[in-house]
């Protein structure tokens, strides 16, 4: 009798797992574990490489923790010139830039997300074509040189004001809000302008925080187009100083013969301090902002 009570009680559980489900969940998790250790090792890399001596980087000692400690690398990546004016370009654009990417991608989410909005599905599609078509790179760049905005910060911060996949990211969001919050709204009298402030982007937290997101590595780490669009170097972003220290060193290629064992730091491993260094911003932010990933990417995602 409590042999086939104790059965159907595992029977009416939940939590009864057969062999062949906690099989497939180990190697599920065995695979993600693997994912994140391949993907996580460049970044520990390059952390303990800055941090060694360049002679055992060179010689491939340098794998799993850091040989013959030395900060020297930092010292002399701290006193490359314009370092300090290419970081503080790199918060200007970043912080200005996604500033006006924010404003522009939820003000038009959110006119897109009012099925009131006359040629919305129109207007909707045009910006989808983008997301698959677009003039291409010498036609880019043409016009900006016909804008006037080569060589100003004006190109970076305008000229790549908005992103059409974000854009849709908060449109559905927006629509994923029950309209009834908006009628209720107007009938007390409250305007669009007081809608969409009051209502609609507070309860749009996991959407703002992933789009953000978004933008700001965006904004961050490229390189291209500054390196493009900009001349001057009191103009030029901390990416685009790496990448010219980058190509220096390979065009370089006698300065690894100098090194010794007396030798503290190289510019190899001062680019790997220097990449340290980069990095550092976008590792204190992220943490405030991963845990509205999820909701903010799969809410909304099945609207159209």
């Amino acid at each position: 009798m409590a042999t086939k009570k104790a059965k159907i009680k595992r029977q009416g559980s939940a939590t009864v797992r057969s062999r062949g489900e906690k099989v497939f969940d180990f190697v599920l998790n065995l695979i993600g574990v693997l994912i994140s250790l391949v993907t996580v090792y460049p970044l520990y890399y390059i952390l303990i490489a800055s941090m060694s001596k360049p002679l055992s980087v060179i010689n491939g000692t340098v794998i799993t923790h850091i040989v013959d400690f030395s900060l020297d690398a930092y010292k002399e990546a701290l006193r490359i010139p314009n370092l300090w004016v290419a970081y503080g370009n790199t918060f200007y654009y970043a912080i200005v830039g996604v500033a006006m990417n924010m404003f522009f991608t939820t003000t038009m989410a959110y006119a897109l997300s009012r099925k009131r909005l006359v040629g919305r599905k129109l207007f909707t599609l045009m910006i989808v074509f983008t997301m698959w078509f677009n003039a291409g790179l010498i036609p880019t760049y043409m016009n900006f040189r016909d804008l006037r905005l080569l060589d100003t910060r004006a190109a970076i911060i305008v000229g790549f004001g908005i992103s059409a996949y974000n854009l849709i990211i908060m449109k559905n969001f927006f629509q994923s809000i029950p309209e009834e919050m908006e009628e209720a709204a107007h009938v007390d009298g409250a305007s669009d302008f007081r809608i969409f402030f009051r209502i609609w982007l507070p309860m749009s937290k996991p959407a703002l925080a992933t789009v953000t997101m978004f933008y700001l590595v965006n904004r961050w780490n490229g390189y291209f187009w500054p390196m493009t669009l900009l001349r001057q170097d009191k103009l030029m972003p901390l990416q685009v100083l790496m990448k010219k220290l980058l190509v220096d060193q390979t065009a370089n290629e006698t300065e690894a013969q100098i090194i010794t064992a007396a030798s503290t730091w190289s510019p190899q491993t001062r680019i790997y301090a220097l990449m340290v260094v980069a990095i550092i911003p976008m590792l204190l932010v992220y943490p405030f902002l991963q845990k509205y990933f999820k909701t903010g990417m799969t809410a909304g995602a099945v609207k159209g």
